[in-house]
């Protein structure tokens, strides 16, 4: 029972953060190594977010985070995929995450997190690697 097709990615920008340019350049990445990718824009609430990714069948939702809101946000995704029964829907995500943060947003359930300086390769293998497969436990 196999998915088959191009893995599908929500690249979302929460909260208030008006910048974008990170998620654009992630998004098109990911375009091109073959995945479909919806964008969503600017200023999305985690409701909206996970409204799309569920709609769109979308096997994982990338949320890119510079305002600081990281905490909040990435666990209002997570609550809600739980709530909306769609917890197989990977959630990652980048941008300014203090080192002390990644491991609880992990423990809740954020798949993983790229910090600045990670490369368009490094998150497409990430991509290629672990969505559609089952969580490591």
């Amino acid at each position: 029972m196999g998915v088959t097709g191009p893995i599908r990615v929500v690249v979302a920008k929460p909260g208030l953060d008006g910048h974008d340019r990170g998620a654009k350049v992630i998004a098109r990445a990911l375009r091109d190594a073959g995945m479909e990718v919806i964008y969503t824009g600017l200023h999305q609430t985690p409701e909206q977010i996970v409204d799309t990714a569920i709609q769109e069948d979308a096997d994982a939702i990338g949320l890119s985070i510079l305002s600081g809101a990281h905490n909040t946000l990435f666990a209002k995704v997570i609550e809600l995929l739980k709530e909306r029964e769609a917890e197989d829907i990977k959630v990652f995500g980048g941008g300014i995450i203090p080192e002390d943060d990644i491991a609880p947003l992990k423990q809740l359930g954020v798949a993983e997190l790229f910090t600045p300086g990670a490369t368009t390769t490094e998150i497409v293998s990430w991509v290629n690697a672990n969505v559609r497969q089952p969580a490591q436990t």
